[in-house]
């Protein structure tokens, strides 16, 4: 299986445009065979989870299929129709290395067994769904968590990404290597202490971290070039 995300920037003009494709691409995507996976996505700037965050400017499409599905998807007018409209976007082909947890009652990443030994850039998207009576305590426990993502060494993009306003966040992110992800996760204050509170307070009613080696990456994201990332 293949997993394929698609980030692209509009248009002012365009933002009701992407607004309704949020519900009428679902439609084609539902037909194209072989697509185990799917998910149009909001992106936000991941301060702080909060509808504040939103950025109307640009959005997401996730795809997990087979290669002759997603060969489809990106030769479709689904695709063209974005790019027309987009002032910057970029493509990541990613190979799943790891993948815990959810998302939507659904385990959609398979660990790609022909990047084991992989040792160049990786991405990481996480997601939670929070349970609305936690969703306060989960918003004052972001901003020390971003603030050392944005300080940690071997970062080179992150954006927030969602389903919806509220509720249902995540976070996709590109780092120079493993190590560079793993020491973020594991020796940095604010996320171990995020970490322990998710134990302790179970704001979440269903989450998902995983991790994937970056096959290829094209365009840019926010004005970073990513596409040397895979090279």
């Amino acid at each position: 299986m293949k997993v394929t995300l698609f980030i692209w920037r509009v248009r002012t003009t365009a933002i009701p445009y992407a607004i309704i494709r949020m519900a009428l691409d679902r439609i084609y995507l539902r037909k194209v065979s072989g697509i185990s996976f799917y998910k149009l996505l909001g992106t936000g700037k991941g301060e702080t989870f909060t509808p504040r965050d939103a950025d109307l400017w640009q959005w997401g499409l996730l795809v997990v299929g087979s290669d002759e599905a997603i060969a489809e998807v990106k030769r479709s007018r689904l695709i063209n129709r974005w790019q027309m409209r987009a002032t910057e976007s970029a493509t990541f082909e990613l190979a799943p290395l790891s993948s815990h947890g959810q998302w939507a009652n659904q385990s959609p990443f398979t660990m790609d067994s022909s990047a084991k030994n992989y040792s160049g850039p990786v991405a990481a998207i996480t997601r939670a769904r929070i349970k609305w009576s936690k969703n306060l305590r989960f918003w004052r426990a972001v901003p020390p968590v971003i603030t050392e993502l944005d300080k940690a060494p071997g970062l080179m993009a992150a954006i927030g990404i969602g389903e919806a306003p509220i509720g249902l966040q995540g976070t996709f992110s590109l780092w120079r290597d493993s190590q560079s992800l793993r020491n973020f996760a594991y020796k940095t204050s604010a996320h171990n202490d995020a970490i322990a509170a998710t134990k302790e307070i179970g704001w979440y009613r269903e989450e998902l971290f995983a991790r994937f080696a970056v096959v290829s990456a094209t365009g840019s994201v926010n004005g970073i070039d990513v596409s040397h990332t895979a090279d």
